[in-house]
């Protein structure tokens, strides 16, 4: 299956409507919030009816857009995974941020094609901030262009990461890398978005960004915008198995190399 820049444009289009859509219902429920209505998914793996209810209006909304397209959805509303062609789905990226009206908080949507993202948005629900690519394209923040930063490496340069909260199999080589960047670049910050922070990449407020133990719909969204940004994406050993691998480096290209080798230095 191929698709032509004209038929992505008004994909994305439509994408676009849909995640705008989504937030506004998210930033209408925040208002007035009830922490009763806290779930847990696992331990520190929060989830609510606002993560479920976004979920089921992209669904609604993408459903009808490519009959052969299956879903990737972090609530399961939808789990029709097809070979080919899916929309990777997070609807409340940030939750933990939500339920602790902390103002960091998206609504992520990518479109994959045999494991290519080559449609991306992420509305940051707060600023009212939408990013979104498509393959060959650019990338945007609310209709102007975007680019990442030119800072010229490292020392220059301020990182984002994602702490982990579940998982802890690999937190001594984490705090070592942490360690290691915070003595090399301006700082480094954690938001609690993975797709922010990547669309944070894409416009030049961050340099770089990495995590790892992350799933697909977590990053699926931001790639896309790095990439079309002028960026660069690999997985820690710098790689290209950084939608369904778990971990992501994401930067301008002048610092890329740096970055990665202090992550990889440490992680292999």
């Amino acid at each position: 299956m191929t698709f032509s820049e004209v038929q992505l444009d008004q994909l994305l289009k439509i994408t676009i409507e849909i995640a705008k859509k989504a937030g506004s219902f998210i930033r209408k429920e925040r208002e007035n919030f009830d922490l009763s209505a806290i779930e847990h998914k696992g331990f520190n793996d929060l989830v609510s009816y606002v993560d479920k209810e976004a979920e089921q209006i992209i669904v609604d909304g993408l459903g009808e857009l490519l009959p052969d397209a299956g879903f990737i959805t972090e609530e399961g509303t939808k789990t029709t995974r097809s070979k080919s062609l899916n929309w990777i789905i997070d609807p409340l990226d940030g939750t933990t941020n939500f339920i602790h009206a902390l103002p960091v908080f998206s609504v992520s949507i990518a479109l994959e094609l045999n494991g290519e993202v080559i449609l991306g948005v992420v509305y940051e629900v707060n600023r009212d901030e939408c990013f979104s690519a498509r393959k060959g394209g650019g990338a945007f923040c609310n209709d102007k262009k975007i680019s990442v930063s030119s800072a010229p490496d490292l020392s220059a340069s301020l990182l984002a990461t994602g702490f982990p909260y579940y998982d802890f199999e690999q937190i001594d080589k984490y705090l070592d890398a942490l360690k290691s960047l915070m003595q090399k670049t301006h700082g480094l910050r954690r938001m609690g978005s993975a797709a922010v922070d990547l669309a944070y990449v894409a416009c030049g407020r961050f340099e770089g960004y990495f995590e790892y133990n992350l799933n697909s719909y977590d990053v699926a969204g931001g790639i896309i915008l790095v990439q079309e940004a002028g960026g660069q994406v690999t997985d820690f050993g710098g790689g290209d198995n950084f939608l369904f691998g778990r971990e992501v480096v994401a930067s301008n290209k002048n610092i890329h190399s740096e970055f990665l080798e202090n992550v990889k230095t440490i992680w292999t």
